[in-house]
């Protein structure tokens, strides 16, 4: 069944949080991402990122599609009916491979060079982790749980004209 034919799948919406991002790379990178897995915006916090629009990796240019916005604080922009859910490699939290995701859901990640703090792990819904050995860089950690969420969802497209519609202009490879 295709996305378009599961009528209790239809209003799912997800958006990222991004607290106080470093690197332009990174969030060109979860710009990139948030295209591939249908994400309607991105939030981020903070001064260091700022104005750095140029997104060397965000190739598709998705910033011009999904909105990316920069906020005084993620808590008040909380998507309505949003579940907030953070990302964090800390003790107590929901391994992602046993984690069932929200309809709709607000993705908190930290900063590249730093935790979430307390004061956000404190009004966030819930907060789940990648069990991996050692910590993964700021925009693989996203592009790892939209795609948890995008399997778990029911909502993957199979096809072969997905294939052909996204896959890049030099290849014309088939099996």
């Amino acid at each position: 069944m295709s996305p378009s034919q599961n009528p209790n799948k239809i209003n799912q919406f997800s958006c990222i949080g991004l607290l106080n991002p470093k690197s332009p790379e990174n969030v060109g990178s979860i710009m990139r991402a948030a295209g591939c897995y249908h994400v309607n915006s991105v939030f981020y916090t903070g001064r260091r990122y700022a104005i750095a629009r140029e997104f060397v990796t965000d190739t598709q240019k998705v910033y011009q599609r999904i909105p990316l916005m920069g906020v005084p604080e993620l808590n008040d922009v909380i998507p309505l009916g949003a579940k907030t859910v953070a990302v964090e490699l800390i003790e107590g939290a929901t391994p992602l491979i046993d984690y069932q995701h929200p309809d709709n859901a607000f993705y908190i990640f930290g900063p590249e060079d730093g935790s979430i703090g307390k004061d956000v792990l404190d009004w966030v819904d819930d907060v789940v982790y990648i069990p991996t050995t050692g910590c993964m860089n700021l925009a693989a950690t996203v592009n790892v749980v939209l795609y948890d969420r995008l399997a778990k969802s029911g909502l993957a497209d199979y096809s072969q004209a997905l294939i052909q519609a996204s896959r890049d202009n030099n290849n014309k490879i088939k099996r």
